[in-house]
């Protein structure tokens, strides 16, 4: 059995999450935990018939999901691939697998995402398309949940401007919710990609989509809400963009207006109040000269001396793995900008991320 069904059969185990997961890595690979005893896979905490699902899980589901990657432009990128986002990986609790139908070099691309009510008013759908065509105009990728309301517009206006668009889904790739997106999620796997953690054939439940939505703010470097009510899932996006350390902004509406009320009391709570996309652009501005800086690099000639990227950051991290917070309090800046520092240093291989945090290499690519 090959690694990637060890890690399907993994993720498989009941009551085994992001956490769980974690905390077995650090004793190896998913391959290498199969292998090893009933006893000392209790003491990491399974249990036996977590332990016997961990064995012999249906293979059928497994078959099921590797035929599933076999079609073109499907991939599954396990946690430990170069592929998987960085910003995501630090997340707490990171899907251990992701499944990713488009074109999966998005999911490392500077993002923002743009979330809101599913009923939204006139003015709320033309704000997020109109702003969501701003931030591709700035080289930014659009990220959204595929919903009704403000999430299609807003990849709707990536699309319509020629950007990428990641549409975050609460089922698997291939049961699109909700139906009448369909045509819209074929047209975002062309021009961006299609995104989740649940299996292929996962139907959409209501437990999902708070789910979804940390994978939403996760791949982002901050989350624009547009229009929510009080008890929005918007908010609820919202709040784990604050949990990750990202910017939340949020448009102000009027009092009279119910779709407004989460985003007023975002901003009374101390989210950013948006006017225009250069209230955004002043928060994360540092994203995109890193992005510009990564761009850079890769044209340098081979072999060429660079001076080292972001010195006093590079000081913090050492042979063992540390942690996002940890660098971003030994070099005092704002966790995002550093998530973003050290997205550039893995691209130029100066760091590499592991479970845990990053780790120094000993030199960047040439």
């Amino acid at each position: 059995m090959n690694s990637l069904e060890d890690w399907l059969a993994l993720t498989a185990v009941p009551g085994v999450g992001g956490v769980k997961v974690s905390r077995l890595l650090q004793h190896g690979t998913p391959t290498q935990l199969r292998a090893m005893s009933t006893e000392q896979l209790q003491t990491f905490g399974l249990s036996l018939s977590q332990i016997s699902a961990f064995r012999t899980p249906l293979q059928a589901q497994i078959d099921r999901c590797l035929w599933w990657a076999d079609h073109q432009d499907n991939t599954i990128l396990t946690i430990d691939s170069p592929y998987y986002p960085a910003l995501l990986k630090q997340i707490a609790a990171a899907p251990p697998v992701l499944f990713v139908s488009g074109q999966v070099e998005y999911l490392s691309a500077p993002q923002l995402a743009i979330v809101g009510s599913r009923s939204a008013s006139i003015d709320g759908r033309e704000s997020a398309y109109e702003f969501a065509g701003a931030l591709v105009a700035a080289n930014y990728v659009v990220t959204s949940g595929l919903a009704l309301g403000v999430d299609g517009q807003a990849h709707h206006g990536a699309l319509k401007h020629g950007g990428a668009t990641i549409a975050v889904l609460g089922a698997g790739l291939s049961q699109v919710y909700p139906a009448r997106h369909r045509d819209l999620a074929a047209k975002i796997k062309e021009q961006g990609a299609l995104v989740s953690e649940f299996w292929p054939d996962e139907k959409p439940r209501p437990q999902n989509f708070p789910r979804r939505n940390r994978v939403i703010s996760g791949l982002s470097v901050g989350v624009l809400v547009v229009e929510a009510a009080e008890k929005s899932g918007s908010l609820i996006t919202a709040r784990y963009a604050l949990e990750q350390g990202r910017d939340v902004f949020a448009l102000p509406g009027s009092i009279r207006n119910p779709e407004s009320r989460g985003c007023n009391a975002l901003i009374k709570s101390g989210a950013k109040l948006v006017e225009t996309p250069v209230d955004i652009f002043e928060e994360v501005g540092a994203l995109t000269e890193c992005a510009i800086n990564s761009q850079l690099s890769k044209t340098l000639p081979q072999g060429e001396d660079q001076q080292l990227p972001f010195p006093a950051l590079l000081a913090t991290v050492g042979n063992e793995a540390t942690p996002v917070d940890v660098v971003a309090e030994r070099s005092e800046q704002p966790v995002h900008e550093v998530m973003m520092q050290l997205l550039e240093l893995e691209l130029l291989g100066f760091v590499t991320s592991v479970p845990g945090g990053y780790i120094r290499t000993r030199r960047g690519k040439s």
